[in-house]
Parts: structure tokens; C-alpha cells; sequence
């Protein structure tokens, strides 16, 4: 089988695989108390730009518990949190959020972005309802980079989404599930240091990036919630070897590794891309992440299929046409490419 199906269908980078081995028989401290998550976290805060009194560093099991514990932690009872209606936390958590006593609000969705004016025409319109107490407040900006459909948020339009959570003294939120590849991408005007200088809190993204599991939930402005342990425990999302995360980033954030997988699976898409274009498909979208959507007639998708190559469904196009995702990753070798290739050009036209 060639799978494309998704940026996790492997287990972890060989470098992240042989630190766990190395350091497999040394004791460590549980709950994320131990050496290599206090290293990796050092790293991560300076890759960021920020001093140890402005930010901290929390590792978490995996997104779906990172955007709850986060997004739970940070509103308060009657707060919810503003979304694109194709957000992740909108669609794809199984109701992870509202699980939580917290609603998302869903807003109009821009290629998979929202919109700063769009949010803050949404919270005027809100406080501006003379029975808003009776409604559920909008307490926070949840944003994807890459989004769902694998766009970039520019630099302009992540600092307005910054200057309107200001002006309404809401946290921005980021969640970077695949963040490495967002920072890679040839069409990236965005830093780790600016996601740092203009989010309150952010994650960067392991799980999808190279690791077995995990994410790095970083916060900015000296603002991490009292007993977060707590609040991750409650979840189900802290683990007794937290080592096994702090390991993991460490070994990321070490002589650039996290960039290197990251533009690894950019430039593995750009060709996927071009093999795509060149069999005639036309794309839902212009991604320029490691995630590809395109337009195919469903006996190609079967033929596809038979074949052995493993996509993921994203949506009905019209009554013979699906789009589908394809998604480039550490592990994506020329070799996958090659084959798609190969049976791209004997499948059905």
C-alpha cells in the first residue's frame, strides 16, 4: 500500500526513535517534571524569542486534549470560543469542546481562515444585543496555521486577528498541529517569534511533525492558568512518563530537526502537487502546506483505491467528483511519489 491518507500514518522520525532508546533505561520524574522536558522546553521558549518569565511550556498527549484542556482553561463558565465553521475545534473534535461546558461559535470560514473584521463585527454585534447576558459571551479566538485546508495566515492578517483580541481583551489561540510544515512552506511570511509576539497561547505540533505523540502548548505572555497540571490530569491528558514527550521535542528542537521534517514535507507536497496538476486534476484549493485537495472523478479515486494508495475523503464535489486530501510528510519518500505517479497514468480518464 502507498498512503497519502494523512501526516501521521508512520510512527516516529529515527532520530526521536533512538533517543527513546538511548535514554529508555534511566529513571525519570513523572508528570512532566523530568530532565528532558525541562530541556525541552528551554529550547522551545528560545526558538520562540521569549525569556522564561514571559512564556512557558506545558506538553500535552495529542490536539484533540490540548484544544480542550487549553481552550477549557482559559474561559471562564458563561465563555465560548470564536471559530471558522471549518475550524477544527468545529468539525473534527467530535464535540470535544462543548464536552467541556464551553460552545464554539462558529464563524465564516475563508479558505479555512477567519477573518479579523468578521470577529470583531461579531463581538460588537454581541455586546451591542441588549439580552447578551442570556447568550453565551465570545471569550477567545481559536485559529488553525495551516488551517484545515492547509493555508497560511499572513502576517498582516495574523496581526489584526492580534489587534482585535486586544481591543476586547480575549487570548488569541493557534493551534499548530502542523505547525513545522506552515513554517517551512515556500509562501510563509510568518516566524516562530511573531506566532509568539502575537498569540497568547499556541501549540506546536509534534504528533503530525515527526513524533510518535504530543504536542508543545507554549504560552506567551505570562499568563499559563494556576494548577494547569490540574486541569490536564482532569482530561485525561497528562501523562505519568512525560518523558516520553520531553524527549521527543528535545530531540526536535536539536540542530534545527524540526525544520528539516518540516521542509522535507513541503518539498515532498510541491512535487505531489506537480504530479497531480500534470495527470489534468484541477485542486479545490491552492494549498501551499503539505496537504493537497484535489478534485478527482470517482472511478479514478477507485481505480486509486484498488490500486493500493490510501487518500482521505474530504467532501462531495458534485455527482461523479470528490475531493480528496493528500498529505505529504517526514516519512514521504520519492520512491511513494514515483508509484502515484505510475498509477495515476494507468488509471481510468
Amino acid at each position: 500500500m502507498i498512503s497519502f491518507e494523512s501526516d501521521y500514518i508512520t510512527g516516529a522520525h529515527p532520530a526521536i526513535l533512538e533517543a527513546l532508546s538511548r535514554t529508555n533505561l534511566e529513571p525519570a520524574s513523572g508528570y512532566g517534571t523530568d530532565r528532558w522536558c525541562e530541556s525541552a522546553a528551554a529550547k522551545i521558549l528560545a526558538a520562540c524569542g521569549l525569556s522564561d518569565k514571559e512564556g512557558a511550556v506545558e506538553f500535552i498527549s495529542g490536539g484533540t486534549q490540548t484544544n480542550a484542556v487549553v481552550i477549557a482553561s482559559l474561559l471562564k463558565d458563561y465563555e465560548g470560543v470564536l471559530a471558522a465553521e471549518t475550524g477544527h475545534v468545529s468539525q473534527h473534535e467530535a464535540g470535544a469542546i462543548e464536552y467541556t461546558g464551553h460552545e464554539v461559535l462558529t464563524l465564516p470560514g475563508h479558505a479555512g481562515k477567519v477573518d479579523a473584521a468578521e470577529a470583531a463585527a461579531y463581538i460588537e454585534k454581541f455586546y451591542g444585543d441588549e439580552s447578551h447576558e442570556h447568550m453565551v459571551f465570545p471569550g477567545m479566538i481559536y485559529i488553525s496555521h495551516p488551517t484545515e485546508y492547509g493555508t497560511l495566515y499572513t502576517l498582516a492578517e495574523l496581526t489584526a486577528l492580534h489587534e482585535v483580541c486586544a481591543k476586547y481583551r480575549i487570548p488569541l489561540y493557534l493551534d499548530g498541529a502542523r505547525l513545522g510544515y506552515g513554517l517551512m512552506s515556500r509562501s510563509a511570511d510568518v516566524t516562530l517569534a511573531d506566532i509568539a509576539r502575537l498569540t497568547d497561547v499556541f501549540y506546536i505540533g509534534g504528533t503530525k511533525v515527526g513524533a510518535l505523540i504530543g504536542e508543545a502548548v507554549v504560552f506567551t505572555k505570562n499568563n499559563r492558568p494556576a494548577h494547569f497540571m490540574h486541569s490536564m490530569k482532569k482530561r485525561g491528558a497528562l501523562l505519568a512518563k512525560g518523558r516520553v514527550l520531553g524527549i521527543q521535542f528535545d530531540t526536535l528542537f536539536s540542530d534545527g530537526l524540526y525544520e528539516e521534517i518540516g521542509r522535507h514535507g513541503i518539498e515532498k507536497a510541491e512535487k505531489l502537487k506537480d504530479i497531480l496538476a500534470e495527470a489534468g486534476f484541477s485542486f479545490f484549493i491552492d494549498s501551499p502546506t503539505n496537504q493537497q485537495f484535489p478534485i478527482l472523478p470517482d472511478k479514478t479515486l477507485n481505480y486509486l483505491r484498488a490500486s493500493g494508495v490510501a487518500v482521505s475523503f474530504w467532501e462531495k464535489y458534485d455527482e461523479t467528483h470528490t475531493v480528496v486530501r493528500l498529505a505529504a510528510c517526514w516519512s514521504t519518500t520519492d520512491e511513494d511519489l514515483d508509484a502515484l505517479k505510475k498509477i495515476l497514468a494507468e488509471a481510468p480518464a
